[in-house]
């Protein structure tokens, strides 16, 4: 079968791309994004700029993506986006903690045990498990902040991109955030 005969056999299919979502979808999604990053590297220059903390962390551009782009997933909710992050914190700190003379075991610990603790809760929210791991396989930072890593970044920066979330989601009339609180 020729590519181009696939592809045709392929948009009658129930197997084809997700639906593309509406300019305005996609323009709210950017806003909020946008918004909540600057917010949280605003903070971070101003309070945390030469110091050892930063407020800013790469899962927390995963979780953009959630809070902005997909409001209505249950992964994006405030109870899923708080409390996952704050307990993969506490995991991967743990594991560092216990576990740092053998890294590989502290990193795959920290991501399975977050991922089960996160199910076990009910707080499942995919970025968080990279918390986890940046617990463990951050920089020197990172591991001398300990459990002050739970606080900043792993706790204000995911209120301060839900303070945005609940700002712009509920702006335009066809988007509504959160779904649900707890």
């Amino acid at each position: 079968m020729k590519l181009n005969e696939y592809f045709n056999k392929m948009k009658g299919s129930t197997r084809g791309s997700p639906p593309r979502v509406s300019n305005q979808e996609i323009w709210w999604s950017w806003i909020g994004a946008f918004l909540g990053i600057s917010a949280v590297a605003w903070l971070d220059h101003f309070y945390f700029e030469g110091s050892d903390l930063s407020l800013m962390v790469g899962s927390l551009g995963a979780s953009s993506v959630l809070i902005y782009g997909a409001i209505r997933s249950p992964l994006a909710q405030p109870r899923n986006l708080l409390g996952g992050h704050f307990l993969a914190a506490v995991i991967g700190v743990t594991c560092w903690k216990l576990l740092h003379q053998y890294p590989w075991l502290a990193e795959a610990m920290a991501v399975a045990t977050s991922i089960a603790v996160m199910h076990a809760t009910k707080t499942l929210h995919p970025p968080a498990a990279a918390t986890a791991l940046i617990a463990v396989a951050g920089s020197p930072a990172i591991h001398h902040a300990g459990y002050l890593y739970v606080l900043v970044p792993a706790t204000i920066s995911p209120l301060v991109l839900l303070l945005v979330a609940l700002l712009v989601n509920n702006i335009p009339t066809s988007r509504r955030y959160p779904e649900i609180w707890f």
